[in-house]
């Protein structure tokens, strides 16, 4: 039997948002950046950050996939939609839910880099180095965790729990 071992909470991950958009806006503040947001694990973190970054920005979001209903990525990374934005001369922020083997940012930052932008930095919610493959970081970092599964704040467990607003891994009960 497995029981839900909640990693962050709602309070945790709100405070926490609220310093990178301070950090963000800070780093971005004489320009108006562009927030590419990954669908679909980011699209409730997106939404937080943009809304504690007190500078103008533009967002724009791009549908990708590498995991389909796999608790593991499968390393082969899709663009399913593009942005529609203008990327060239721009100041661009990456946004995901997490940042595991490295392969989906890795994909995007180097399909972004042919948009000839005038820079690209990324943020995610979570990093899990012990998994990376790719070599890439991100910049921006709500939480680093080890190797376990996570579920809530916009990451899914299949097609569901997204809409769980913290963060949690499942344990065996004793």
């Amino acid at each position: 039997m497995k029981r839900e071992k909640i990693l962050f909470s709602d309070e945790q991950i709100r405070e926490r948002v609220k310093e990178l958009g301070k950090q963000i806006s800070d780093d971005y503040r004489d320009t108006t950046p562009l927030v590419v947001s990954l669908l679909r694990g980011s699209f409730v973190f997106a939404a937080d950050l943009v809304r504690a970054m007190d500078i103008d920005l533009e967002i724009d979001f791009m549908t990708t996939a590498s995991y389909g209903h796999s608790e593991v990525s499968s390393g082969n990374v899709q663009v399913l939609s593009d942005i529609r934005a203008q990327v060239e001369g721009r100041d661009v922020i990456i946004v995901d839910d997490i940042i595991d083997t490295g392969n989906t940012m890795l994909a995007i930052r180097d399909y972004l880099l042919e948009k000839n932008p005038k820079s690209i930095k990324s943020c995610v919610v979570l990093d899990k180095p012990s998994r990376r493959e790719a070599n890439i970081d991100a910049d921006y970092v709500a939480f680093t965790i080890p190797d376990v599964f996570i579920v809530g704040y916009g990451l899914n467990y299949g097609d569901i729990k997204r809409n769980i607003p913290y963060i949690y891994t499942y344990v065996d009960e004793a």
